[in-house]
């Protein structure tokens, strides 16, 4: 039998206010163990000595050592006492080649030429690092988000979840999530289905990437818009398909101008609530048009649906797929613009013949959207903080559209005219001096403020150089400051040359 260690001269540091003694102790012993102040394969003293020698409770000695031992720091033989473990459960694990790797060339494996095409020129969205900075369009105000509130749904959700949750998810999407937003976009956006044909999404993104994925073939035409959201076209670069930039004016996306461009387009893509970026609501005829030629030449629609429940004037506009008799629009909305932009829950309305297909694909991606983030998020809408936190958002994105409004007629006027949105978390800024747009943004960037020009946006039809300005997601008072900055920007900005768009 061994001689116990001696843990005399082990150098233990004090315990730091508020932390656990038995934590403490745990933490100081396996240091000791880690960096060979005791040594592998050594017996330690009992429970009692140690507890006696720093004046310790028998059971902090012993939560520390069931830690140590669960971990397989420490050891127990019958009658011989505990031991440091021989290997340390670290080195036991640890990799060692058992020869030097040969010398080989580096290796010239590269992306194939589908990989070059679909990633080339998509810009990354920065992660946030800061919050409310004007003029930023792609986040809502995260600072007004009930944490409280959602944290006390998530804990309860966890506590009361069966074991059953931890397991393999269901592909299409958690159903009472599912059913709730069935009944949700029926109330608020005229959309007539059932939880069956809801299937849940990693965002709008990832549902634009699986339906472009399932309802095209290679060189297939599409009709966007254009200007338009970036992220669609990125998608249907991934699936091979060809995209037949179709021009917006006053009453949104141009049917007649579409149909002699690509007559036999398999799909449009379109966001007539609030098009992306310009802020245009789809006309009534535009509507019936587009809903007439899908149905005519058997073509699909994708609503993209993305902030349409922030509507500060006028009455609320019928959704695409709430006219839809032929069963050709596919709705697609998202929580993120909603929320906060890390939920990542998205979700699409399917027409019930592709609803098994889309499973499939769904289980292909990623098997299944997260289980306890889906139930948290339909316990957040079934108890009614869902709707109230939008209702409340509307009315602060109102108040802070019209404060952009106001600070841009008192420090742009005849530089920048602003346009007050009638919906959405963005507008857009026509420049009356006639400078790039592109050269206004670049020089806006350089001091901190992240503004987007409208010529990043398009790619075939020219429009006049416009600035799109977010609101939502920034103070009055940071937005009184970027607009005064933009006009200190604008008065020593100069004209270069506008990129060529592609």
């Amino acid at each position: 039998m061994g001689k116990a260690e001696s843990f005399q001269d082990l150098s233990i540091q004090p315990i730091r206010e508020g932390q656990e003694l038995w934590r403490w102790l745990y933490m100081e012993l396996r240091a000791a163990i880690l960096d060979g102040r005791l040594k592998p394969g050594s017996r330690i003293p009992s429970s009692r000595a140690l507890a006696q020698q720093y004046s310790l409770s028998r059971g902090t000695v012993t939560a520390a050592f069931d830690q140590l031992r669960s971990e397989g720091y420490i050891g127990a033989q019958t009658g011989a006492g505990s031991f440091i473990a021989n290997p340390l459960p670290d080195e036991s694990v640890a990799m060692t080649p058992a020869v030097s790797p040969p010398a080989t060339p580096q290796s010239t494996a590269t992306l194939s030429n589908r990989g070059r095409f679909t990633t080339e020129g998509i810009r990354l969205l920065p992660a946030s690092h800061s919050l409310g900075k004007a003029f930023r369009s792609y986040e809502p105000a995260i600072d007004l988000f009930p944490v409280d509130l959602w944290s006390r749904v998530a804990g309860r959700v966890l506590r009361r979840a069966p074991r059953s949750s931890y397991g393999q998810g269901d592909a299409l999407g958690y159903l009472p999530l599912r059913r709730a937003i069935a009944e949700y976009v029926g109330a608020a956006r005229g959309v007539r289905c059932h939880a069956g044909q809801i299937i849940v999404t990693s965002g709008a993104q990832q549902a634009l990437d699986l339906i472009f994925r399932l309802l095209l073939d290679p060189d297939d035409e599409v009709w966007i818009e254009d200007p338009g959201y970036p992220g669609a076209h990125y998608a249907l670069r991934a699936a091979g398909a060809r995209a037949v930039p179709v021009p917006v004016d006053a009453e949104g996306l141009d049917v007649a101008s579409a149909s002699a461009l690509s007559p036999n387009a398999k799909l449009a893509y379109v966001t007539p609530s609030n098009q992306f970026p310009i802020g245009i609501t789809m006309s009534q005829a535009r509507r019936e048009a587009l809903l007439t030629w899908a149905a005519r030449e058997g073509s699909w629609i994708i609503e993209d649906e993305y902030d349409a429940e922030y509507r500060y004037s006028g009455s609320p506009v019928a959704s695409l797929r709430s006219l839809d008799s032929a069963g050709a629009v596919i709705y697609v909305g998202t929580f993120t613009k909603m929320l906060f932009n890390s939920l990542r829950l998205g979700f699409v309305v399917l027409p019930e013949r592709v609803v098994d297909a889309f499973a499939a694909a769904r289980s292909v991606c990623d098997r299944h959207p997260p289980t306890l983030d889906q139930a948290i998020l339909a316990e957040f809408i079934l108890e009614g903080y869902f709707g109230h936190h939008v209702r409340r958002m509307r009315q602060i994105y109102s108040e802070r559209m019209s404060v952009l409004a106001e600070l841009g007629e008192r420090h742009l006027k005849g530089a920048l005219r602003i346009v007050p949105a009638v919906s959405g978390m963005r507008t857009v800024a026509w420049i009356e001096s006639g400078e790039s747009d592109l050269a206004i943004t670049q020089l806006a960037r350089s001091h901190g403020l992240e503004l987007a020009a409208l010529s990043e946006f398009t790619v075939t039809h020219k429009h006049p150089p416009g600035l799109i300005m977010g609101f939502a997601g920034c103070t009055p008072a940071e937005l009184r400051r970027g607009v005064e900055l933009l006009a200190t920007v604008m008065h020593t900005s100069v004209t270069v040359p506008t990129r060529s768009q592609t």
